[in-house]
């Protein structure tokens, strides 16, 4: 007898159980039929992504969904709506990363837009410009506001479809570009970067007058790094004005090209020893006015024999005083040509090597 009450207790909370489930998909189901049945109110977009600084609009993103009147959700009921269909019209603007579309129990529609990030602004060789993003996709520019990044000029094609070399030149801008953009300092140093014709990159930074030969795009971290290196030890002792061109494209040193030729760590030559040098050696004429300044440095001559008829004395005396204009003119066309010095700075070293080829007199 206990038996058999236990077993219809059981049936008893089964059935209870099974109500109850029913009782529930039914509602869900109204609930559902219900929503499904209600009208479109209003269009609500919201944005997200690192700043308030947004290239669009929520009134933008309304109208790629309502200048159709097909598509226009507004006064459609629910179930009229394709979401899937509005998230790939959102999607497809070119400032729209991902979009995501849902109602509210007051059926209000939600558009929660991600924008795309820019880390390059590019201007090709032609003057048009654009934006790249992380993943190297173009973005247009926007007239209500211009990207903080970093700026390329000089890429050497508007082709929207690019060849492998210039496939690969966009990549690196794109790490270039990102490397920057993520730290303050080289953000407030570098402004804005030159595409050379080989590809290769060079900047002339905010804080000094040099052009920083920076080459391709790879290993950025170690080039920067070296080259803040070569701020420190370097120019930080010999002046920050004294080179024309610093090339940090070679491994583990920086080549530097001096203003106007002249070496920086160089000593000055006493006047005493320039003078002596002069009135030892005769002069070499390197210019006009090394020309001009040769008689005043010629020995007097000696006073002829008397033996010697004078009339002969003018004639050899000529002959003499031409000798040495004779040499003048050969060394002066045997003269190598001038070579602009250059300091070479090896990272772990506390100097600044120099090297300068002087002319023997």
């Amino acid at each position: 007898m206990s038996k058999t009450r236990t077993v219809f207790k059981k049936l008893g909370a089964l059935l209870l159980w099974g109500a109850a489930l029913t009782g529930f998909v039914v509602l869900l189901a109204a609930a559902n039929q219900d929503k499904d049945a209600g009208k479109c109110k209003s269009i609500r977009v919201s944005f997200e992504g690192k700043d308030d600084n947004f290239f669009i609009e929520s009134k933008d993103i309304k109208s790629l969904i309502t200048k159709d009147k097909n598509l226009n959700p507004i006064g459609k009921t629910v179930g009229e709506i394709n979401i899937a269909q509005l998230e790939a019209i959102v999607d497809q603007d070119p400032w729209v990363k991902n979009s995501e579309l849902y109602f509210d129990n007051r059926h209000n529609l939600h558009i929660k837009v991600t924008q795309r990030e820019p880390i390059a602004r590019v201007f090709t060789f032609s003057g048009n410009s654009y934006y790249l993003d992380e993943a190297a996709e173009r973005i247009p520019v926007s007239a209500r506001y211009a990207a903080r990044v970093p700026v390329f000029t000089d890429f050497p094609t508007d082709a929207e479809k690019l060849q492998q070399p210039d496939s690969l030149l966009t990549a690196q801008i794109v790490s270039l570009g990102s490397y920057i953009l993520n730290d303050p300092f080289w953000m407030a140093q570098v402004e804005q970067l030159m595409v050379t014709p080989e590809r290769r990159f060079e900047f002339v930074p905010k804080m000094g007058d040099q052009v920083i030969v920076f080459g391709d795009g790879n290993d950025i971290e170690k080039k920067f790094t070296k080259l803040l290196a070569f701020y420190k030890e370097g120019l930080n002792k010999v002046g920050w004005n004294n080179y024309t061109r610093i090339n940090i494209a070679f491994e583990n040193e920086v080549v530097c090209t001096r203003k106007d030729g002249v070496a920086p760590l160089q000593p000055p030559i006493p006047k005493d020893s320039l003078k002596l040098a002069i009135a030892d050696e005769p002069p070499i004429a390197d210019s006009e006015d090394s020309t001009e300044k040769a008689p005043e440095v010629k020995k007097p001559e000696p006073a002829p024999p008397a033996a010697r008829p004078v009339e002969k004395k003018p004639a050899a005396a000529k002959a003499k005083a031409r000798a040495p204009e004779k040499k003048v003119k050969k060394e002066k066309a045997a003269a190598p040509p001038k070579q602009q010095p250059k300091a070479v700075y090896k990272p772990g070293n506390k100097s600044v090597n120099t090297s300068k080829k002087q002319k023997t007199p």
